[in-house]
């Protein structure tokens, strides 16, 4: 067991003149999902890069699940997951393919457990003899992040994983998210959705021009500006709100019939 899943320190990377990364520090606890925010170009797919082992670092110390990401770059990638802006999913093969794909590169023992056990959390059952190319954006993704979780990685990297998605998508993954932190997962999540971070972070780092601003929970951010002056006003349904009240929650628990 480790005290920190990921542990960065000092982390500079710069691509010729351009400084990337300057002196990035952070450490993430085990079951713990991290936001890192930041607008385009602060750094943020950088980082993920280095520690996936994609990228290499001009100085600074990088450990992911207690291994050294420059001198154990193949224990690092057994540890972890990793889940871009687009999904790897392939189209022309149904969900459960797409799995035993993944489980068969993985080496797995007995992937048709962990198969069936994925399609069941992600709610993928019906749909899991069906090509991957009929799924809507959120299943798709849903699909994505089972597959990035055959062989039960202990870290997982998810670099803005609702880029592109309606807002029943979004609050799919949002719930598919929430649910690996529940059992254990460390997540390392990059986002420029605020309202993406306050939902899922157990912590949030800001990065602006390559410097994490500040880090902390929620609660310890928002001490840094003054109390808000208290009002009443009438509380107006968001637009999200009137969306999701036509169309319906997806994510919402179905009734019996």
């Amino acid at each position: 067991m480790t005290t920190h899943s990921i542990q960065v320190e000092d982390l500079h990377k710069s691509y010729r003149d351009l400084r990337v990364l300057r002196g990035v520090t952070f450490e993430v606890a085990p079951g713990t999902v991290l936001a890192f925010l930041g607008s385009n170009g602060a750094g943020k797919t950088t980082v993920i890069r280095i520690l996936a082992t994609l990228l290499k670092a001009d100085a600074g110390v990088t450990r992911v699940n207690g291994y050294d990401v420059a001198t154990q770059a193949a224990d690092v990638r057994a540890s972890i997951s990793l889940t871009g802006q687009f999904t790897a999913v392939d189209d022309i093969l149904t969900g459960r393919e797409n799995l035993q794909l993944v489980a068969r590169l993985r080496h797995l023992d007995d992937p048709g457990t962990s198969v069936d056990d994925l399609l069941r959390r992600f709610a993928l059952t019906d749909a899991a003899d069906r090509r991957a190319g009929t799924y809507s954006g959120g299943m798709r993704r849903r699909l994505d992040l089972a597959m990035s979780l055959i062989g039960n990685p202990p870290v997982i990297f998810l670099d803005e994983p609702t880029t592109g998605l309606d807002p029943q998508g979004r609050l799919e993954v949002w719930q598919a998210i929430k649910d690996l932190a529940g059992q254990g997962t460390t997540v390392l999540l990059t986002t420029q959705h605020l309202g993406e971070a306050e939902y899922l972070a157990d912590r949030i780092a800001i990065l602006h021009e390559g410097r994490i601003l500040v880090h902390g929970t929620l609660a310890e951010l928002r001490q840094l500006l003054p109390p808000a002056t208290v009002e009443y006003v009438e509380k107006q349904p968001t637009l999200e709100d009137v969306f999701l009240a036509l169309v319906g929650d997806s994510t919402a628990p179905q009734e019996e019939r």
